[in-house]
Protein backbone atom coordinates (compact mmCIF):
# COMPACT_ATOMS: atom_id res chain seq x y z
CA UNK A 1 0.00 0.00 0.00
CA UNK A 2 2.55 2.33 1.05
CA UNK A 3 4.33 1.32 -2.47
CA UNK A 4 1.23 2.49 -4.59
CA UNK A 5 0.80 5.69 -2.57
CA UNK A 6 4.93 6.46 -2.97
CA UNK A 7 3.59 5.98 -7.00
CA UNK A 8 1.02 8.05 -7.15
CA UNK A 9 3.04 10.69 -5.57
CA UNK A 10 5.83 10.82 -7.51
CA UNK A 11 3.44 10.63 -10.78
CA UNK A 12 1.87 13.66 -9.41
CA UNK A 13 4.79 15.63 -8.26
CA UNK A 14 5.97 14.92 -12.06
CA UNK A 15 2.64 15.97 -13.70
CA UNK A 16 2.50 19.25 -11.84
CA UNK A 17 6.15 20.02 -12.33
CA UNK A 18 6.00 19.15 -16.10
CA UNK A 19 2.83 21.49 -17.00
CA UNK A 20 3.00 23.87 -19.44
CA UNK A 21 2.70 27.45 -18.84
CA UNK A 22 -0.10 28.69 -21.04
CA UNK A 23 -2.38 31.51 -22.46
CA UNK A 24 -5.55 32.55 -23.76
CA UNK A 25 -7.75 35.40 -24.64
CA UNK A 26 -11.08 34.76 -22.75
CA UNK A 27 -14.09 34.99 -25.15
CA UNK A 28 -16.89 37.58 -23.45
CA UNK A 29 -19.10 33.61 -22.79
CA UNK A 30 -16.10 32.48 -20.96
CA UNK A 31 -15.69 35.45 -18.50
CA UNK A 32 -18.99 35.44 -17.82
CA UNK A 33 -18.91 31.47 -16.86
CA UNK A 34 -15.89 32.52 -14.60
CA UNK A 35 -17.99 34.82 -12.77
CA UNK A 36 -15.51 37.53 -13.37
CA UNK A 37 -17.13 40.70 -14.12
CA UNK A 38 -17.36 41.47 -10.52
CA UNK A 39 -13.18 41.13 -10.22
CA UNK A 40 -13.33 45.10 -11.05
CA UNK A 41 -14.83 48.17 -10.69
CA UNK A 42 -15.30 48.71 -14.22
CA UNK A 43 -16.64 47.57 -17.82
CA UNK A 44 -14.15 44.37 -18.74
CA UNK A 45 -12.14 45.31 -21.81
CA UNK A 46 -10.14 42.41 -22.38
CA UNK A 47 -9.87 39.17 -19.98
CA UNK A 48 -6.95 36.13 -20.08
CA UNK A 49 -6.35 33.35 -18.22
CA UNK A 50 -2.91 31.91 -17.99
CA UNK A 51 -1.93 28.64 -15.79
CA UNK A 52 1.68 27.60 -15.11
CA UNK A 53 3.22 25.28 -12.12
CA UNK A 54 1.52 27.25 -9.29
CA UNK A 55 -1.99 27.24 -10.41
CA UNK A 56 -4.85 28.85 -13.28
CA UNK A 57 -5.40 32.65 -13.03
CA UNK A 58 -7.20 34.90 -14.68
CA UNK A 59 -6.06 38.73 -15.33
CA UNK A 60 -9.20 41.13 -16.49
CA UNK A 61 -8.43 44.59 -16.91
CA UNK A 62 -11.28 46.85 -16.88
CA UNK A 63 -11.59 50.62 -18.25
CA UNK A 64 -14.45 52.60 -16.75
CA UNK A 65 -15.17 54.10 -20.56
CA UNK A 66 -16.20 57.51 -18.78
CA UNK A 67 -16.99 59.46 -22.41
CA UNK A 68 -18.74 56.73 -25.05
CA UNK A 69 -19.06 58.43 -28.42
CA UNK A 70 -19.12 57.23 -32.22
CA UNK A 71 -15.75 58.11 -32.87
CA UNK A 72 -13.69 56.59 -29.54
CA UNK A 73 -14.38 55.69 -26.24
CA UNK A 74 -12.66 57.64 -23.26
CA UNK A 75 -11.78 56.34 -20.32
CA UNK A 76 -10.36 58.42 -16.90
CA UNK A 77 -9.60 55.45 -14.44
CA UNK A 78 -7.94 51.81 -15.57
CA UNK A 79 -7.74 48.80 -13.01
CA UNK A 80 -6.38 45.44 -13.66
CA UNK A 81 -6.86 42.49 -11.27
CA UNK A 82 -5.11 38.81 -11.03
CA UNK A 83 -6.71 36.51 -9.55
CA UNK A 84 -6.54 32.55 -9.17
CA UNK A 85 -8.89 30.05 -9.16
CA UNK A 86 -8.89 28.19 -5.70
CA UNK A 87 -11.22 25.13 -5.41
CA UNK A 88 -14.16 27.07 -7.64
CA UNK A 89 -13.36 30.35 -5.81
CA UNK A 90 -11.68 33.30 -6.96
CA UNK A 91 -8.51 34.82 -4.30
CA UNK A 92 -7.08 38.20 -5.20
CA UNK A 93 -3.87 38.03 -6.20
CA UNK A 94 -2.67 41.69 -7.09
CA UNK A 95 -4.12 45.08 -8.73
CA UNK A 96 -3.39 47.70 -10.97
CA UNK A 97 -5.36 50.79 -10.51
CA UNK A 98 -4.31 54.26 -11.98
CA UNK A 99 -6.37 57.48 -13.48
CA UNK A 100 -5.91 60.81 -15.57
CA UNK A 101 -3.56 62.91 -14.37
CA UNK A 102 -4.19 67.26 -13.98
CA UNK A 103 -2.03 68.63 -16.41
CA UNK A 104 -1.71 70.84 -19.41
CA UNK A 105 -2.48 69.98 -21.54
CA UNK A 106 -5.10 68.14 -20.43
CA UNK A 107 -5.28 64.19 -19.97
CA UNK A 108 -8.13 63.16 -21.53
CA UNK A 109 -7.67 59.00 -22.03
CA UNK A 110 -6.18 56.25 -20.42
CA UNK A 111 -6.09 52.66 -21.80
CA UNK A 112 -4.44 49.51 -21.50
CA UNK A 113 -1.85 48.71 -24.67
CA UNK A 114 -3.11 44.98 -25.05
CA UNK A 115 -0.95 45.20 -28.29
CA UNK A 116 2.03 45.23 -26.32
CA UNK A 117 0.86 43.35 -22.89
CA UNK A 118 1.33 39.58 -22.88
CA UNK A 119 1.05 36.50 -20.44
CA UNK A 120 4.10 34.57 -21.32
CA UNK A 121 6.93 32.28 -19.42
CA UNK A 122 9.91 34.69 -20.70
CA UNK A 123 13.05 33.56 -18.78
CA UNK A 124 11.31 29.78 -19.19
CA UNK A 125 11.51 28.54 -15.12
CA UNK A 126 7.47 27.45 -15.55
CA UNK A 127 5.76 30.42 -14.11
CA UNK A 128 4.33 33.01 -16.05
CA UNK A 129 5.13 36.76 -16.05
CA UNK A 130 2.61 39.25 -16.76
CA UNK A 131 3.85 42.28 -18.84
CA UNK A 132 0.75 45.52 -18.42
CA UNK A 133 0.90 48.16 -20.80
CA UNK A 134 -1.14 50.95 -20.63
CA UNK A 135 -0.89 54.66 -21.88
CA UNK A 136 -2.06 58.26 -21.41
CA UNK A 137 -3.29 60.88 -24.56
CA UNK A 138 -3.50 64.25 -23.77
CA UNK A 139 -6.61 67.28 -25.96
CA UNK A 140 -3.89 67.79 -28.12
CA UNK A 141 -4.41 64.25 -29.26
CA UNK A 142 -0.31 63.25 -28.37
CA UNK A 143 0.65 60.58 -25.99
CA UNK A 144 1.44 61.73 -22.67
CA UNK A 145 2.29 58.80 -20.20
CA UNK A 146 3.61 55.29 -20.70
CA UNK A 147 4.01 52.53 -18.34
CA UNK A 148 5.15 49.34 -18.53
CA UNK A 149 4.80 47.09 -15.29
CA UNK A 150 6.57 43.56 -15.03
CA UNK A 151 4.97 40.80 -12.53
CA UNK A 152 7.95 38.84 -11.13
CA UNK A 153 6.99 36.75 -8.27
CA UNK A 154 4.00 38.41 -7.86
CA UNK A 155 6.11 41.61 -7.27
CA UNK A 156 5.80 45.12 -9.44
CA UNK A 157 8.49 46.44 -11.73
CA UNK A 158 7.81 49.30 -12.96
CA UNK A 159 8.98 51.49 -16.07
CA UNK A 160 7.16 55.29 -15.98
CA UNK A 161 7.63 57.34 -18.87
CA UNK A 162 6.58 60.70 -19.72
CA UNK A 163 6.20 62.43 -23.43
CA UNK A 164 7.05 65.82 -23.80
CA UNK A 165 8.04 68.29 -26.63
CA UNK A 166 10.89 69.99 -24.12
CA UNK A 167 13.84 68.15 -22.42
CA UNK A 168 13.03 69.35 -19.29
CA UNK A 169 9.34 67.46 -18.86
CA UNK A 170 10.64 64.03 -20.32
CA UNK A 171 11.73 61.16 -18.27
CA UNK A 172 11.96 57.22 -18.19
CA UNK A 173 12.30 55.83 -15.11
CA UNK A 174 12.76 52.24 -13.52
CA UNK A 175 12.28 51.04 -10.33
CA UNK A 176 14.89 50.79 -7.77
CA UNK A 177 14.46 47.12 -8.11
CA UNK A 178 14.43 47.01 -11.86
CA UNK A 179 17.96 45.07 -12.13
CA UNK A 180 16.65 42.13 -10.05
CA UNK A 181 14.83 40.82 -12.59
CA UNK A 182 16.59 37.73 -14.83
CA UNK A 183 18.26 38.61 -17.77
CA UNK A 184 15.87 37.28 -20.21
CA UNK A 185 12.99 39.23 -18.55
CA UNK A 186 15.05 42.69 -18.95
CA UNK A 187 16.05 41.73 -22.49
CA UNK A 188 12.73 41.03 -23.28
CA UNK A 189 11.37 44.42 -21.54
CA UNK A 190 14.02 46.06 -23.39
CA UNK A 191 13.06 44.92 -26.96
CA UNK A 192 9.15 45.56 -26.10
CA UNK A 193 10.39 49.17 -25.47
CA UNK A 194 12.49 49.27 -28.31
CA UNK A 195 9.37 47.81 -30.40
CA UNK A 196 6.99 50.83 -29.08
CA UNK A 197 9.25 53.36 -29.80
CA UNK A 198 9.68 52.35 -33.74
CA UNK A 199 5.67 51.74 -33.96
CA UNK A 200 4.51 54.57 -31.65
CA UNK A 201 7.00 56.97 -32.58
CA UNK A 202 7.55 57.89 -28.61
CA UNK A 203 11.06 58.34 -27.49
CA UNK A 204 10.93 56.81 -23.89
CA UNK A 205 13.93 58.34 -22.86
CA UNK A 206 15.54 60.96 -20.44
CA UNK A 207 15.51 64.60 -21.46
Amino acid sequence: MKKYILILLCFYSSFIFSQKAESHRLTKQEISERELENTTNFPIYRAFEFSDKSGVYELVLGENQKVISKKDTLNTKIQAVCVINDHGGLLDQWKINDLLEDTLPKETNIWFWTKYCSTKDIDGDGYIEPIIVYGTRNEDGYIRRVKIITIYKKKKYVIRAVECDFDNCRSFEKDQNWNTLPQKIKLYVNQLTEKMRKEQDVLLKNG
